[in-house]
């Protein structure tokens, strides 16, 4: 079973389950996870933990040694494995699988690892481990799901924003929720009485956020154009190199072409399924596919070469200004 990482503390106080799946990219709602089991977990008496950081070199005979020690007097154990960045290859697949066999009322097992890639989740190992387990999917909320994420943050320290301050708190601390976190806890201590006003938190706080070029090209695709211009200004002052940018959106645009190309004689879902398109970029690649012909993509992309060209043989020459042109043309309607 899936849930998103803010419903697993309710989840826990309705059942302990044997085995917790800890999934994502945000950093600070896998390490919440984490300590929610953890300390639930405590309370129902399973007293000793073991950490595994699991590499090439790992000794799973210790792990299942961990598992294995099932006596009368037998301390109730957690066994954490954090899986590495690279994903997991084919023997730390087997090992799992078979970790799995192993496991019994005793043990209680979480493994954490980054973001889950489609062929992952529709592994043997995942499958084995979810089928009596808890997925938590611990994934950066989006722009429309974030301020009620912030507004549930706050209800749970007691603090009572009204909606702007809802609102800048979420535009401010877009893409660093540990910054978000930082903000709000220094909040509690600054107003004890709670409330939250425009004018109080732009007294209190300074702007930490943090976007990356992929925030940049969603909201491209999604037909944001003030948005993405905003995301733009912020990249540009926080020092990221225009070649980035420029490299990351000729990727981007190449995609988009290539699909304008397969769509000649095949269905959008088709070409989705072809190229294995994530669920929740669908939306967004099909704005962007409905907005623009293969003539229009194709003018970007020239456009980009010459700016490309440019920033590594004209130093004197900005390419901003050209982002900031691609970033209108890819965000707005072809005759816009």
């Amino acid at each position: 079973m899936r849930i998103f990482a803010d419903k697993l503390e309710n989840t826990l106080q309705r059942q302990l389950h044997p085995v917790y799946l800890i999934f994502g990219s945000e950093a600070l709602l896998v390490q919440e996870s984490q300590v929610h089991i953890e300390q639930h977990a405590k309370s129902q008496g399973f007293s000793e933990t073991f950490r595994f950081a699991i590499t090439a070199q790992t000794d799973w005979n210790e792990i299942f040694n961990a598992c294995n020690s099932m006596s009368l007097f037998a301390e109730r154990k957690i066994l954490q494995l954090d899986l590495p960045e690279s994903g997991v290859n084919q023997s730390i697949s087997k090992e799992l699988l078979n970790l799995q066999q192993v496991l019994n009322p005793d043990v209680i097992l979480i493994v954490i690892g980054s973001k889950l890639t489609k062929a992952q989740e529709n592994s043997k190992w995942f499958k084995a481990l979810n089928t009596n387990g808890l997925w938590i999917s611990c994934l950066t909320p989006d722009a429309q799901r974030l301020p009620q994420f912030v507004l549930q943050r706050c209800h749970k320290l007691g603090l009572k924003p009204d909606p702007e301050a809802v609102q800048m708190l979420a535009q401010w601390h877009e893409g660093n929720l540990l910054a978000l976190s930082q903000s709000l806890e220094k909040l509690c201590l600054l107003y004890p009485d709670g409330v939250l006003t425009l004018i109080r938190i732009e007294s209190a706080l300074s702007r930490h956020n943090h976007f990356t070029a992929f925030n940049w090209i969603d909201a491209m695709l999604e037909g944001k154009a003030k948005r993405s211009q905003r995301i733009l200004r912020e990249l540009h002052g926080e020092g990221i190199e225009a070649v980035i940018l420029l490299r990351t959106l000729q990727k981007e645009l190449n995609t988009l072409m290539s699909y304008k190309q397969e769509l000649a004689h095949k269905s959008l879902q088709q070409v989705f399924d072809q190229y294995r398109v994530w669920n929740n970029k669908r939306p967004l690649y099909t704005a962007a596919l409905n907005r623009h012909t293969p003539r229009s993509l194709y003018s970007m992309v020239c456009t980009l070469a010459e700016a490309e060209h440019t920033a590594k043989t004209d130093y004197d020459t900005s390419v901003w200004p050209i982002l900031t042109q691609l970033t209108l043309n890819l965000s707005m309607p072809q005759n816009a």
